[in-house]
């Protein structure tokens, strides 16, 4: 699995977002032992995208798994841009 995902961490790094997601959510239902790792991965891939809430809930079930993944510094970066976000700035 491990070659696995590197190639899954190549689509994303490419932009090929959408087959990204697809392979780690066929991951996820087809193994009982999902690792946080896919979690994290897909949350990347969410957040390339742009799918915030997406990206979030998948962090958050990262660290649910694992509190030390990496999945904590990208939720608190994506935590910092929506914080940091102002709509209001656009209708000016």
């Amino acid at each position: 699995m491990t070659e696995q995902l590197q190639d899954i961490k190549i689509l994303i790094e490419q932009g090929d977002t959408k087959r990204a997601i697809q392979e780690l959510t066929e991951l996820i239902q087809c193994d009982a032992h999902v690792n946080d790792e896919l979690y994290y991965l897909l949350g990347n891939a969410y957040r390339k995208m742009g799918n915030w809430q997406q990206a979030l809930n998948n962090y958050l079930e990262a660290i649910e798994r694992n509190p030390e993944s990496p999945a904590v510094s990208a939720r608190d970066m994506l935590m910092n841009i929506l914080n940091f976000y102002n709509k209001d700035m656009y209708n000016q």
